[in-house]
């Protein structure tokens, strides 16, 4: 008797009991599940990701759009970045403020190059206030996965409070699940070696995020 043959046997024996004209399984399970946690207004959704952000280590700024090139312009020679990638389709006046060399997102561009960037700057698709998390759907505005993944200084911009959502659930259900998502929680951080905290192993030492309201 093969495994598949073993397990489906028990499966039988287990449903001999169950009439056939039972409730299905999908309908039988109530799914009332929250939508979100708590009443809140929309200043305070934007308050919640702030500080659910701050408590992963990202970086928080806010701002308002006539700001936002000042900003980000501050934020890269805070860090000493001489280059930062830019998505094809990133507005030119985000980085309007500063001179540092701009590096394209481009196909042919490998790991070890974008390695040699300083920075990189995107917007998002949305964020999420419970859990402070960022999503990226490889908008024009966002490039490819791996431009956030491999430098070691990710600027984010979120607008707020359009692409602020409370929940996970709320979330979902703007998202296209068919684009390459990536959920970002905080710098990228580890703690699987003798439970030390380690950054930047598998993604961005430093997030900063930037709240920009206007516009």
């Amino acid at each position: 008797m093969s495994s598949r043959e073993l397990i489906l046997g028990r499966v039988r024996r287990a449903l001999a009991d169950v009439p056939r004209d039972d409730t299905p399984y999908e309908q039988a399970v109530p799914r009332g599940y929250l939508r979100e946690h708590g009443a809140r207004s929309v200043a305070q959704t934007v308050d919640l990701l702030a500080e659910n952000l701050a408590d992963y280590r990202a970086l928080v700024h806010r701002c308002a759009a006539g700001e936002l090139a000042a900003t980000i312009a501050g934020l890269l020679a805070a860090h000493g970045s001489a280059s930062v990638v830019v998505p094809a389709g990133l507005d030119e006046t985000w980085l309007a403020a500063t001179g540092v060399t701009r590096v394209p997102d481009r196909a042919e561009d490998t790991s070890a190059e974008l390695d040699r960037v300083d920075s990189v700057v995107t917007g998002c698709a949305l964020a999420i206030a419970e859990t402070g998390t960022l999503v990226l759907d490889g908008g024009p505005d966002q490039g490819r996965r791996r431009i956030t993944l491999v430098p070691d200084h990710h600027i984010c911009v979120v607008r707020v409070p359009g692409q602020v959502v409370s929940s996970v659930p709320q979330a979902l259900e703007r998202l296209d699940p068919g684009r390459p998502l990536t959920w970002i929680s905080g710098p990228s951080a580890t703690s699987d070696i003798e439970l030390d905290r380690v950054e930047g192993v598998h993604g961005p030492r430093t997030l900063e995020v930037v709240l920009v309201s206007g516009g």
